[in-house]
């Protein structure tokens, strides 16, 4: 690994030479970006024992500070969890490079021949939170799709980030490539990130990747562009058609606990069950395998009250449990008269992800048409959404906003397009 830097530079530097490396990426072959990211790989497992000294110094803060264990568990490395960065970057170098696909040209009546080309983004800004795995994942993504990357990770994340970043710096200084291309801010300090969503020259969009409160902060300070994801209220709506068979009965809970309990942190993990009223028979097995996975269950009136006759003990939902992305073992239910209602209620608070259970065709066309959300899932958990689930490989955030990206942001979410116009000589009459 090549030595640490001295200086601090500022975040306009940092944007100067991210700008630089950028030019340089942009036009790098397919077999260039490929042989980067295999020398990154092996440089983090060179440098495993030095990555993980200075991952120790951050847990050990981090515990000093009194961080709670779920965000310790998120910061803490280990040489299982630094290979399998590693491994994750090779993955990466197998996806497909979208950058210069080319749509087929069509001549206009004017003769010149016009055509679109997919072009990187160019200078990517990254906030984000805890995970040291982030800081690679996304440099090896921006890699790959030719756009360079300046990183801002949380504070307890510090002595990671840098000796990540030290890795990163000398396997492309190795391969010839500027070390520049992927930055991590050191300094801490919140005005350092407020000076890079301000630096709208020089970077072309920043992505977070956080809590609500990140987004927002970001979103209210910024004038460089923000890609907004990664938040908001996952719902299943449970038909009655998919319970009256056992079967699908002990399957519609099997998907309600894997939505909720696999990975609880996760922005595409359940928050809020939705059960048709004709269902009710079945969510008393639902909510004792909710609870055995130690799930807090958070259940409106008619719900508690079905539940309190079958002998379940759930705590009664305040209005606040509606709405809410919890981010932990926790999970609300409402019972609704029908999807029409279920419909409403997803209207008035998703956007995330929102999935239905049902055997009736009709209804699965009703929900996919009408939910306006970033995924709409027939009858499997929500967790699916996530970029290497839907064949994306990786992904940098899932985007819940509109304009340029929606869903799982991987390499092709991270380039644009141009186009390109040829002629032989003509002139607009």
């Amino acid at each position: 690994m090549t030595a640490q830097q001295d200086t601090v530079i500022s975040i306009r530097e940092m944007g100067v030479r991210a700008r630089a490396a950028g030019r340089v990426l942009r036009s790098l072959p397919t077999a260039r970006k490929v042989q980067a990211l295999r020398a990154i790989a092996a440089e983090l497992r060179a440098c495993s024992g030095e990555i993980l000294d200075a991952n120790a110094q951050d847990v050990q803060a981090a515990q000093d500070a009194g961080l709670p264990e779920p965000m310790l568990a998120r910061l803490r490395l280990d040489a299982a969890a630094l290979k399998a960065i590693a491994a994750d970057v090779e993955a990466v170098s197998h996806l497909p490079d979208p950058v210069g696909e080319t749509t087929t040209a069509q001549t206009q009546p004017s003769g010149i021949q016009v055509s679109q080309r997919r072009v990187p983004l160019g200078v990517l800004g990254v906030i984000y939170e805890s995970r040291p795995n982030v800081t690679v994942d996304v440099a090896a993504l921006a890699l790959m799709s030719g756009n360079s990357v300046i990183l801002r990770g949380g504070k307890e994340t510090v002595h990671s980030n840098a000796a990540l970043e030290g890795a990163i710096r000398a396997a492309l200084e190795a391969q010839d490539l500027p070390g520049d291309a992927v930055q991590v801010i050191r300094d801490p300090a919140r005005e350092r990130m407020r000076e890079l969503l301000r630096l709208d020259e020089l970077v072309d969009a920043i992505i977070p990747r956080g809590g609500a409160g990140l987004h927002r902060y970001c979103v209210e300070n910024a004038t460089v562009p923000v890609i907004v994801g990664g938040i908001g209220v996952v719902h299943i709506y449970l038909d009655a058609s998919f319970t009256r068979d056992p079967a699908d009965a002990a399957r519609a809970a099997e998907i309600v606990v894997n939505a909720k309990v696999q990975k609880p942190s996760a922005c595409n993990a359940l928050d809020t069950l939705l059960i048709d009223r004709e269902a009710l028979g079945a969510l008393p097995d639902i909510t004792r395998a909710l609870l055995e996975g130690g799930v807090e269950v958070r259940a409106d009136a008619e719900a508690w009250g079905a539940l309190q006759d079958a002998g379940i003990v759930v705590t009664p939902a305040a209005d606040t449990d509606y709405g809410t992305e919890f981010l932990a073992l926790t999970a609300s239910l409402k019972v609704v008269s029908g999807l029409e209602e279920a419909l409403d209620f997803i209207a008035a608070h998703g956007n995330h992800t929102d999935v239905i259970l049902t055997r009736d065709e009709a209804q699965i066309a009703r929900f996919v048409q009408d939910v306006d959300s970033a995924a709409v899932i027939v009858n499997a958990s929500p967790r699916f959404n996530d970029g290497g689930q839907l064949g994306l490989g990786a992904e940098v955030a899932i985007s819940t906003q509109k304009l340029h990206a929606r869903g799982p942001m991987g390499l092709r979410e991270l380039t644009t397009t141009k186009w390109v116009v040829v002629g032989e000589g003509q002139t607009r009459g």
